[in-house]
């Protein structure tokens, strides 16, 4: 510890930035697992009594009582309904009743995909530049110890562990921060992919739904 607090300010800054990133990184994990832990607790428990639902209107009074993506996308349906049947002709319900649906549920899967998405940018940039950062207190510990090499005018080991080993100290730092933050978004972009999937597949299921009522709510 006393070696790492009297290192250089640059290497020390480096190191604090990566611990940052390791935190940001872990937060947007556990943030992201609950949300998904969430949604598909809210999703299932739709679904159950969606489905179960004997009448049209009885689903629709489902869909306004209950959490959830799938449950926000059937919100957002049996709202357009509702609407195409009191519009007067204006430019927002020009076409057909299909028509003004599918946009309605298209833009819903567009939100939802959009809060889905929120935190993989953040894990991404940390993936990528995690590696770099380390690199560069690499860099400048090595430099450091150059330094150190000139003034004494001796390459013994006493005058170059130190530096040297801060610098393999960053890189360690530098990569132990970047993989689980590539991971973690290559996991949470597959599960908002089949996420997406499955709101599609329901917005297609209510598209049919809603034909065999006469887009009525």
């Amino acid at each position: 510890m006393n070696n790492f607090l009297s290192s250089s300010p640059i290497i020390n800054t480096t190191l604090g930035l990566l611990i940052l990133f390791s935190i940001i990184t872990w937060s947007i994990i556990a943030i992201k697992l609950w949300q998904y832990w969430r949604d598909s607790k809210d999703n299932r428990a739709f679904n159950e009594s969606f489905w179960a639902a004997g009448e049209w209107q009885q689903a629709a009074r489902i869909s306004g009582e209950m959490p959830g993506n799938q449950a926000y996308l059937a919100q957002a349906g049996f709202a357009e309904l509702r609407e195409v049947q009191k519009q007067g002709g204006d430019m927002k319900h020009l076409g057909s009743p299909q028509d003004g649906l599918e946009r309605s549920l298209r833009q819903a899967v567009q939100n939802l995909q959009r809060k889905l998405e929120g935190g993989l940018a953040m894990l991404a940039s940390i993936g990528s530049t995690a590696p770099f950062v380390g690199l560069f207190g690499t860099v400048w510990g090595i430099m450091h110890a150059l330094q150190d090499i000139s003034k004494t005018g001796s390459a013994s080991l006493d005058v170059v562990a130190g530096p040297i080993g801060e610098a393999l100290i960053a890189t360690a730092i530098g990569i132990a921060t970047a993989l689980p933050a590539v991971l973690a978004y290559n996991f949470f972009l597959r599960r908002m992919r089949l996420s997406i999937a499955d709101l599609e597949n329901f917005a297609h299921d209510f598209l049919r739904l809603a034909a065999k009522h006469d887009y009525k709510a």
